[in-house]
């Protein structure tokens, strides 16, 4: 493909998120908790309330939206997904629409962990990995080669159902947590993200920017959203954002303003939704700017628990008849990371050369040094600790100088050397390389790994 042919990024970004269930009685208490109306649940009143039968005055549109079909069609178990993504990502099915080089749809899993709840009446799958093994199984396939996993996360809600929506990301260890054990039980890291609800604040703001580099979360659109529970930016606040198929450094004090950060936000819209919902025109402009510019990115984002097929059959169309519009335009069907790289014309991927060492001091504390030998995306790498007990905690490192090497120090004050069974350290890069360190003291194991190369 040319360089000086304009292109289409096309990244569909799936929230992984498992199996989930709803009753009939649990959907007429949303609509009792979302617009204040209390119906007997009946399947008949569902039906009338989905065709606009029953007169709520203004409310009427809106909880017909909720209440759409489509939107209620679930897949309660790990059997329906399965079965869902088996035909999903077979030749026969990625290859009925084909991009511009002849290559098939390409879905990237951003997998989610749900940790740290205490109910759980939508029958979420409980549990550290639950979900990113078996994504990540599926994406050593032939078929499925093309397609990438990447993190996915969701704030603990302070009632602690598993089902409800958050946004404070430092109110808990769960966060940690979930990425230590990524590092020292998977030998994995991210450097690629969606946000849980679609939602970035000042704390999550922040603590991306040390580590991740590219964050799919900007929902800008040009009309606010029909529906109580969501509107004036509570959850998902993208009023102010850049509307760009593209990318933008956030600012420190305002995620949705141009500023100084490092990292690099691209927007991605929601298929079939009833917030921010990816249109035809949506379409239309980011082949426009393609034409205009040379590049654009197209992401979009929807469940594993809803009915996929449906919704890449309607973005396929929207994409082949803005297509068809724009003949000297292509397009692609690529990974995240891949798209991020290309729009920004990554095409040196530098390795980080991480290395690690330990050692005794003469007060018998334990010495982790860590160095490498080009400049992190953040100012540190992270540090993950396991307990012998189990137990996994993220603490910093201490500086040991200059930006390339870094110290940790085991001892009464942290964790004494006879109880550290494991240490997990991530070093992620600019252009999304990642490189990891694990030890395992007592045993003699030492492992190094180098991800998105």
């Amino acid at each position: 493909m040319s360089k000086n042919i304009p292109i289409v990024y096309v990244v569909h970004c799936v929230d992984a998120e498992g199996p989930l269930d709803e009753s009939l009685d649990a959907t007429f208490q949303r609509i009792k908790d979302i617009f204040g109306i209390d119906l007997d649940p009946s399947l008949e009143t569902l039906i009338d309330l989905q065709a606009g039968k029953i007169p709520l005055g203004h409310k009427t549109e809106s909880i017909r939206k909720m209440l759409d079909p489509s939107l209620l069609r679930l897949n309660r178990t790990w059997q329906d997904i399965d079965r869902m993504l088996d035909h999903i990502t077979a030749p026969g099915y990625r290859e009925k629409v084909t991009d511009s080089t002849g290559g098939g749809w390409v879905y990237n899993w951003f997998c989610v962990d749900h940790v740290g709840y205490e109910f759980n009446p939508r029958n979420r799958d409980l549990g550290h990995h639950r979900i990113f093994d078996r994504y990540n199984q599926r994406c050593g396939g032939d078929e499925c080669s093309a397609d990438r996993v990447f993190f996915h996360y969701h704030p603990l809600p302070h009632n602690r159902f598993a089902h409800s929506c958050a946004t404070c990301y430092v109110n808990s260890n769960h966060l940690w947590e979930i990425l230590g054990r990524k590092i020292i039980e998977r030998h994995w890291f991210p450097s690629v993200f969606r946000p849980g609800f679609h939602t970035t604040r000042p704390d999550s703001n922040w603590f991306l920017e040390q580590w991740i580099p590219f964050d799919y979360a900007n929902q800008a659109t040009d009309a606010d959203v029909n529906q109580p529970d969501l509107a004036g930016g509570r959850f998902g606040d993208w009023r102010q954002a850049p509307r760009i198929w593209g990318a933008y450094h956030p600012s420190h004090d305002d995620y949705q303003s141009l500023g100084g950060c490092r990292r690099w936000i691209f927007r991605c819209l929601n298929m079939n939704a009833r917030l921010r919902e990816l249109t035809q025109k949506d379409v239309h402009s980011a082949f426009s700017q393609a034409e205009k510019n040379g590049a654009a990115i197209l992401a979009f984002t929807n469940h594993d628990f809803r009915d996929m097929p449906a919704e890449v059959d309607v973005i396929r169309r929207y994409i082949t008849e803005a297509a068809r519009q724009r003949p000297g335009v292509e397009f692609r069907f690529v990974d995240a990371l891949t798209a991020a790289r290309r729009y920004l014309g990554m095409e040196r991927i530098q390795s980080l050369g991480l290395r690690a060492s330990l050692s005794t001091s003469a007060e018998k504390s334990l010495i982790l040094r860590v160095s490498v030998a080009a400049p992190l995306f953040g100012p540190q790498p992270f540090l993950a600790i396991q307990h012998v007990n189990g137990d996994i905690f993220y603490d910093n490192f201490d500086r040991s100088g200059d930006q390339f090497s870094w110290s940790y120090t085991f001892d009464s004050q942290t964790v004494m050397p006879g109880a550290l069974a494991a240490v997990g350290i991530a070093a992620t890069g600019a252009e999304g390389q990642v490189e990891l360190a694990n030890i395992r003291p007592h045993e003699g194991r030492w492992s190094y790994e180098v991800l998105n190369d």
